[in-house]
């Protein structure tokens, strides 16, 4: 059981981030805002994967006069991202966002500052402080010489306290940096000086393969360590991949369960059929299963049996064929070639008894 670190509850429309709530996956569109039918299209495969949150980005007039129509039709809260343009916040808040992405310190002076806290404070909304090692402030870069944990925490910090000057504390942070051990340090030093809710990620991750990788390690790293109250995995790919990778960071710890955990072999010469092409075939109907399940496909005789009588579905195979399991129980054999119908027919069978067992109790 992983003990999480404490943190203020801040409200998100109707998700709740920190106070030991569960933790949100996040991804953001990549259309252009102003593109309300492409737009809309992202969200729905977006809230189709079960995205939690969704950002969109507010550049400009056109992409905030597109936001209520946009939000008009979402089921899961929006989350404006403004840079520098203060007014693009104002629009966003009036448009109907459940929370608003700004650095309060890149607006411009303290009327345009406070003029956006107050909007923001009266609609009952928060804000993302978003800290990147990119874009830390000149004066931090000439001071610790580079981006350095300590400057990240310092820039949030000063994002925090204008906050604060304005009265105003629904605050959540991120301290995202490409580097994964710079990110990890960052998110540890701002745990040991504040409690407000942090938004995990390791910004500019790159492709799928690669990107998944370092955010497994820098967001598995922090959630295993309590800190990190919502995470968006950044990759270069549909936004989609995004959000299936972050579920599994959390199921592989423990803090998710939606949808099928795999325990597959990791391969080898005792292998009697194509493992390899049965996983893959399956891996995008397992996308589609929002039960939560384990399913376990073994490769031989040696962990097979005793892997898929852990598991609440798996097939133990052998030469050719595979002996079944449901729930822990040996059901029968199957063949190499019917194995995916079979495991198809045994997942309905326990979404539809999982459904069941729901509607009784």
């Amino acid at each position: 059981m992983i003990e999480r670190h404490e943190t203020r509850k801040v409200m998100v429309g109707d998700v709740p981030i920190g106070g030991g709530a569960a933790i949100p996956v996040q991804s953001m569109t990549t259309t252009k805002t102003h593109d309300i039918k492409a737009t809309l299209k992202e969200v729905d495969r977006l809230e189709a994967a079960d995205c939690q949150i969704i950002r969109i980005t507010v550049p400009d007039e056109k992409a905030a006069k597109a936001l209520p129509e946009i939000k008009k039709h979402m089921t899961v809260p929006l989350v404006a991202d403004i840079h520098f343009n203060y007014r693009m916040a104002l629009e966003a808040v009036d448009a109907g966002a459940d929370k608003i992405r700004i650095n309060p310190g890149n607006i411009g002076g303290k009327a345009r500052v406070k003029e956006v806290l107050e909007k923001v404070k009266g609609a009952n909304l928060p804000i993302r402080i978003g800290v990147n090692a990119g874009s830390l402030e000149r004066d931090l870069i000439e001071k610790y010489g580079y981006p350095t944990a300590e400057a990240m925490v310092e820039s949030a910090r000063r994002h925090i306290d204008i906050c604060k000057e304005h009265d105003f504390e629904d605050i959540i942070v991120s301290l995202k940096a490409s580097d994964v051990n710079l990110m990890i340090d960052a998110y540890r030093l701002f745990a040991k000086e504040f409690d407000y809710p942090t938004h995990l990620g390791v910004t500019e991750a790159g492709p799928t393969k690669a990107g998944s990788i370092k955010s497994a390690v820098g967001l598995g790293t922090l959630l295993k360590e309590g800190i990190g109250d919502t995470i968006r995995v950044s990759l270069t790919d549909d936004p989609v991949e995004e959000v299936h990778c972050g579920y599994e960071i959390l199921k592989s710890l423990g803090l998710a369960t939606k949808g099928v955990t795999v325990v597959a072999c990791p391969t080898c010469g005792r292998l009697e059929v194509d493992l390899f092409k049965i996983a893959g075939d399956m891996e995008e109907r397992f996308k589609k299963v929002k039960t939560p399940m384990s399913v376990a496909l073994m490769g031989c005789a040696v962990n097979g049996p005793g892997e898929a009588e852990h598991t609440d579905l798996g097939i133990a195979f052998g030469k050719g064929a595979g002996h079944l399991y449901y729930k822990g129980e040996n059901i029968g054999k199957v063949s190499e070639e019917a194995a995916m119908e079979k495991l198809e027919e045994m997942i309905s069978d326990y979404e539809k008894e999982v459904a069941e067992e729901g509607e009784e109790s």
